[in-house]
């Protein structure tokens, strides 16, 4: 569930963090570096220029704070576009990625699902309910339709959207999921999204496995876990 507020991270842990995606998008995109050098050398190069010319020595860490802000620029959009490259395709792409984002949204992925990695996915936030569906259109459609129909029995006038996530006719591409739901109308209060989590909660619970041994007569032929991973 993506939380209301983002929780406090530590300067060093930032700086990790930064690295992280630094790297992930400098291996996946390769005009990143060019960019970033370009970003840093020309606001110091003029910086230099400047204080060359008499403006002032000023100029240069003014020059430096200029390089290093138009460096997250790029790494925020060049890291985004890199995400959405490396999470085309992937099942259940769709939920983790709405999970990353700051807002009040909430996610319970594949509420719904099949052996062959189709799924639907609950979203609740501030536009009212959301479901999203990954997969095989011939197959997911009808996971949707079956999720929309049990969904609308309890969640009253609040609005309800759905789409299929995917490259094809129709579908929503998952480089423009983030701007589509962003741009829909809030029409409910954050107190309403608690009231309706609370609910759909109970509808989409699953049953828990029962603890303890598995008993004998329940369990695998021996070697059977060791052959799978050998496929």
């Amino acid at each position: 569930m993506a939380k209301a507020a983002d929780e406090k991270v530590s300067f060093r842990n930032r700086l990790k963090q930064i690295g992280m995606v630094f790297s992930f998008t400098a291996k996946r995109d390769r005009l990143f570096v060019p960019l970033v050098a370009v970003a840093l050398a020309v606001p110091l190069a003029a910086a230099i220029v400047l204080a060359v010319l008499g403006f002032g020595w000023i100029w240069v860490p003014a020059g430096v704070l200029l390089g290093v802000l138009l460096v997250l620029i790029i790494l925020n959009m060049r890291a985004n576009k890199a995400m959405m490259v490396e999470a085309t395709g992937q099942p259940g792409a769709a939920a983790q990625l709405i999970e990353t984002w700051r807002g009040d949204w909430r996610v319970t992925p594949a509420i719904a699902s099949t052996t062959q990695f189709d799924m639907v996915h609950l979203v609740i936030g501030r536009p009212g309910v959301i479901l999203l569906a990954e997969g095989s259109p011939a197959r997911v459609r009808s996971l949707l339709g079956q999720e929309k129909r049990r969904i609308s029995k309890v969640i009253g006038s609040v609005e309800m959207r759905d789409y299929v996530v995917g490259e094809g006719e129709g579908e929503l591409p998952i480089a423009k999921l983030r701007s589509t739901l962003m741009r829909l109308p809030r029409t409910i209060t954050g107190r309403e999204v608690n009231a309706l989590e609370t609910r759909l909660k109970a509808l989409t619970a699953r049953p828990q496995m029962p603890k303890g041994a598995i008993p004998k007569n329940m369990r695998p032929p021996k070697g059977a876990f060791r052959a799978m991973r050998g496929r």
